[in-house]
């Protein structure tokens, strides 16, 4: 029995995810040959490659040769030409950057990835081939994050339509390479691993795909981002968003894989929606296992390795969380034994050479660190860990020093708010005094620290999201990086499970969103005006120029394997930035559109914002049918001539 495991694009290239080499180790030990495919490497590289770039540039000029032959341009085609113009100036010289890019990312030592400028323009020149792409398919918008067109997920229809070649720039890839490799393995199973909802659409044009050219291959998927997917769904829409796949597992996925790898090589024929297993003792778990994964090929000097050392969180109350391993709110806090988690960081640091590695879970009580450092320490070990942890009362100075002795690199804390009131409403079970304190001893033992933080929970006034943001200018010195998003509510959330109870008048799918993707709501009363969201922003923006802040999974952004191999090289104060001046623009980054193009862009861009308002908020109906209604009313655009 073989089967092949697929964890799809588009995510993070720059390390591997947990969920891949775990399922590969426990089928192994069930004496099932595994084999790891990391599709969403391999498929970014081949994105990357010369001739896909080359195509893409074609792609571009001639959608923009189509559009500029026009007198007018209806809506939204100025949002088109803009970004077809934008990718144009972009392919000049795109391919041999980005070549160059990728090699001095993935150097061993690392000597140019550790200069400011070099990693930069390195990282800058990946960006833009990105946004390159998105152009050759606009309205599509793809990077490491995102995939995401205007009707993405919103029926099995827009999901099929999707996935088309002219729409889906992975499409190739999948269509050749994938296909010879799977042709090659000859499994009797493919499963596939969907962590984030970037991830959705791809695993459907995947199954899709090899469904239609290996007929008889059972096709299963799992993963959070699958499970919050399909818990939206009624019975009915549930078995429809099955599409491709024979099989569907929810919540945790380890044993039921296992089980239904035995059916299927028994000759039955599962299928439908199947709800996971949940792992009660992760002793019984095995170390993840990365042999097959292609290490020296993620976008990085070295490996960081990921491993759960826990799971669920020990806290579980907060009101805005859902994670996707659980019916709502959080999943059951379970730990391995620190003795053996060390046992298997130190065979892996061995195998595989890292020297960091990141403990990737929802979250780890303090208690449990401290065992795990101390065992650490005992050891002698020389690897450094990094992990999210809540800002407890117990992360005192001594705790700390404890922490730090023990290989603590990093911690990422949860923040979310400065303000007492939001706090008690958020259920945060700390008061920011106590916060602050951890971050303060943290810090002080040498621990790079990152607040995750955010503004607009339900009812918070625009003096309660200044508190956040003073909190955050206080503790510049100590932070090593933040974040400071803005709430959004998920399904599954004590917010989203008693609204009323929070502040929220009434929330809502829109009519047509079939597969439920889009969650919204409305203030039961204005929490703040239009006026004091704006000066909100303008304080994060001027706070974040203390740091060099990156987009995700750059180095400078919270938790990413970049971001904790400087850590390593410079300590915590890798990406603060004491002037507050802003970064130079390097030189990959691109001139503006021609005043005509750029004018007639934003114009299109606001109305385009309207109409949305219109379909989510006025009529709560989003259809491309009733979008392309509204288009037709925007006034036509002359199109402005190159001079």
């Amino acid at each position: 029995m073989k089967i092949v495991l697929i964890y799809p694009p588009a995510a993070d290239p720059t390390a591997p995810y947990i969920a891949l080499p775990l399922l590969t180790a426990v089928l192994r030990r069930s004496g099932i040959e595994a084999v790891p495919v990391d599709v969403n490497v391999e498929a970014f590289e081949w994105l990357f490659r010369r001739e896909t770039l080359l195509d893409a540039a074609d792609r571009i000029e001639r959608r923009r040769k189509n559009l500029e032959k026009k007198a007018f341009l209806r809506h939204p085609e100025p949002l088109f030409l803009a970004a077809l113009r934008r990718g144009g100036e972009i392919a000049r010289g795109c391919p041999a950057r980005v070549e160059e890019s990728l090699s001095l990312l993935r150097e061993p030592g690392g000597a140019a990835f550790f200069g400011h400028d070099a990693y930069r323009k390195a990282v800058t020149a990946l960006e833009r081939a990105l946004e390159m792409v998105s152009a050759a398919y606009t309205p599509l918008q793809v990077d490491f994050v995102r995939y995401r067109t205007p009707f993405s997920l919103l029926s099995m229809r827009n999901v099929e339509e999707d996935a088309r070649r002219d729409r889906n720039p992975f499409h190739g890839y999948y269509a050749a390479d994938l296909v010879r490799r799977i042709g090659e393995e000859e499994p009797s199973m493919v499963g596939i691993s969907v962590a984030f909802t970037a991830q959705i659409q791809q695993a459907y044009t995947i199954a899709g795909i090899l469904k239609k050219r290996f007929p008889r291959l059972h096709i299963t998927a799992g993963g959070p981002a699958m499970t919050q997917f399909m818990l939206r769904l009624d019975p009915g829409e549930r078995s429809k968003a099955l599409g491709p796949f024979h099989t569907v597992v929810l919540f945790e996925g380890e044993k039921t894989l296992v089980d239904l790898a035995g059916a299927v090589e028994r000759g039955e024929r599962p299928s439908g929606v199947l709800r996971g297993e949940e792992t009660a003792d992760l002793s019984a778990l095995p170390p993840p296992d990365f042999d097959g994964l292609p290490l020296k090929r993620y976008f990085s000097p070295a490996p960081v390795l990921p491993y759960d050392l826990t799971r669920g969180c020990y806290w579980g109350k907060c009101a805005f969380c859902h994670y996707g391993l659980a019916d709502y709110g959080t999943a059951r806090y379970r730990e391995r034994p620190v003795e053996t988690a060390v046992d298997h960081l130190e065979d892996l640091s061995k195998r595989h050479g890292g020297t960091v590695f990141y403990l990737s879970q929802d979250t780890v009580s303090p208690a449990t660190a401290l065992r795990f450092a101390g065992a650490v320490r005992e050891r002698g070990s020389r690897w450094k860990w990094a992990t999210d942890i809540r800002p407890e009362r117990s992360l005192d100075g001594r705790a700390c020093g404890k922490l730090a002795g023990g290989g603590a690199l990093a911690f990422s804390f949860g923040i979310e708010s400065a303000s007492p009131r939001v706090l008690r409403r958020i259920r945060k079970g700390i008061d920011p005094a106590a916060m602050e304190r951890a971050v303060r001893d943290a810090s002080g033992e040498g621990i790079a620290v990152e607040a995750m933080c955010f503004t607009d929970f339900p009812t918070e006034t625009f003096d309660e999201a200044m508190e956040t943001l003073r909190f955050i200018g206080r503790n510049r010195e100590r932070l090593s990086l933040f974040i400071c998003g803005v709430f959004e509510l998920v399904s599954g959330s004590p917010v989203a499970r008693d609204p009323a109870a929070f502040g929220i008048g009434r929330i809502w799918h829109v009519e047509g969103d079939r597969l439920k993707t889009g969650l919204y709501y409305e203030a039961a009363a204005p929490w703040k005006t239009g006026g004091e969201k704006e000066r909100i922003d303008g304080e994060i923006d001027r706070l974040s120029r203390f740091w060099r802040l990156s987009p995700y999974p750059w180095a400078g952004s919270l938790s990413t394997a970049h971001t904790l191999l400087w850590y390593e090289r410079f300590g915590p104060g890798a990406f603060r930035n004491p002037s507050g001046t802003r970064p130079v623009p390097g030189r990959g980054d691109v001139a503006g559109l021609p005043r005509g193009i750029e004018g007639m862009a934003r114009r299109a861009a606001e109305r385009e914002c309207r109409i949305w308002d219109i379909l989510v908020f006025e009529k709560k109906r989003v259809t491309p049918e009733l979008y392309r209604e509204l288009a037709r009313a925007v006034p036509p655009e002359p199109v402005p001539r190159r001079s």
